[in-house]
């Protein structure tokens, strides 16, 4: 009967998993190890960013006049050379017709000069003539030329001023709330009318310290610092823009008050599917807002990588166990670069090739014997496992 029990003991030991079957026993605790590996992996850094219109104009009213009409509707997008406001116009026709009539009149006298001085010259040779109304006649005429050109420059600042009753948009994009109303008088002096924001493409700017612009300027040396990172957003409810975006300029020199560069980013600001440049409120990067940048490489580069469940941290920092060759964990110092959720990319303290623990993690002292093999499922992974670092 002791044959049989004992039998029945060792048949459900055997069938146990390895971290089990080391808590009945007394050798070596059972572990789960990987291997260090160079993985490709794409860098990121983050910044945050804020919106800013390519161009923006203020329309100011460019002669004093009443406003009568008002061709747009508020918040909705305009195109280049659309007519926005239209001011009083009678004052102004009524001030070219009389620049007109002005220029008219002059050109007569003009023409009246022109011809006593041709008359004079041909009497000049003549017993009638005389060399004096040549001289009067010439006098005559290039005044009357010198009064026309005065009357047409006249007549053209009334036909710029006319042309002011009209307020096009200099530029295409969104157009703010009017800030005046039919009715009122506006001048030069009245301030803003309404402002016009550029929608597509945008700009995203966003404060770089010194020490990591020349980390950025490190890490891309040789393949063009602005083309080889490409810039993405989060917006602010979490969500990831879908455009990709590209550095286009750096600030040429640092804030003194914070010792940060200005990096510029371009990128696009499309209407959603299905919208109309009429709705209202329809792009998702809007001038003035916050966003989260994200700054990352055009190409993967090789790192040295682990499961970042292998990473523990202490007072002194991070740290991992290493199996070396007698199948002893050795605790080694580790310095983390940039990682994923799931994986912990290694800048020092540790090989290429060596055996890091991954699971097991709990019954591991350092310098004691282990015994390493592959990593369990994680459905079998032993409870109060030390948590990774996030």
């Amino acid at each position: 009967m002791p044959c049989r029990v004992l039998f029945l003991v060792a048949t459900l030991l055997l069938a146990m998993p390895l971290p089990a079957r080391a808590q009945f026993g007394g050798g070596p605790p059972a572990v789960g190890v990987t291997e260090a590996k160079l993985l490709p992996m794409t860098e990121t850094s983050e910044f945050v960013g804020r919106v800013q219109a390519i161009e923006k104009v203020d329309l100011i009213a460019r002669v004093t006049a009443y406003l009568e009409e008002i061709h747009f509707t508020e918040g909705t997008e305009v195109q280049k050379g659309d007519l926005l406001y239209v001011l009083e116009q009678g004052p102004f026709e009524a001030d070219v017709a009389a620049k007109q009539a002005a220029v008219a009149q002059i050109q007569a006298l003009l023409r009246n000069a022109t011809i006593t001085l041709n008359r004079a010259q041909a009497l000049l040779n003549t017993p009638a003539g005389q060399r004096s109304a040549v001289d009067d006649a010439q006098a005559q005429q290039s005044s009357q030329a010198a009064q026309l050109l005065s009357a047409q420059a006249q007549l053209r600042a009334s036909q710029i001023s006319l042309a002011y009753t009209e307020i096009r948009a200099p530029i295409s994009g969104r157009i703010s709330r009017t800030n005046v109303t039919v009715g009122n008088v506006v001048s030069p002096s009245s301030g803003v009318l309404a402002t016009i924001y550029s929608q597509d493409p945008i700009y995203v700017l966003f404060p770089v310290s010194v020490r990591t612009a020349l980390e950025l300027r490190r890490r891309y040396a040789g393949q063009g610092p602005l083309e080889a990172i490409k810039v993405k957003l989060r917006l602010e409810d979490g969500t990831m823009y879908g455009a990709t975006g590209q550095l286009d300029y750096v600030d040429p020199s640092v804030a003194t008050n914070t010792d940060t560069l200005m990096l510029r980013a371009r990128i696009a600001n499309p209407l959603p599917p299905g919208r109309k440049p009429t709705d209202r409120g329809d792009r998702l990067l809007v001038d003035g807002e916050f966003v989260t940048v994200i700054l990352q490489g055009a190409e993967p580069v090789m790192a040295l990588g682990i499961p970042r469940s292998a990473i523990l941290t202490d007072q002194q920092g991070n740290y991992v166990y290493v199996v070396d060759a007698e199948k002893h964990a050795q605790q080694r110092r580790v310095k983390l670069g940039q990682s994923t959720p799931g994986t912990a990319v290694i800048l020092s303290g540790l090989h290429e090739g060596e055996q890091v623990i991954v699971d097991g993690l709990q019954r591991v002292r350092p310098g004691a014997a282990v015994n390493p093999g592959p990593p369990p499922s994680a459905a079998a992974k032993p409870p109060g496992a030390p948590s990774a670092k996030n």
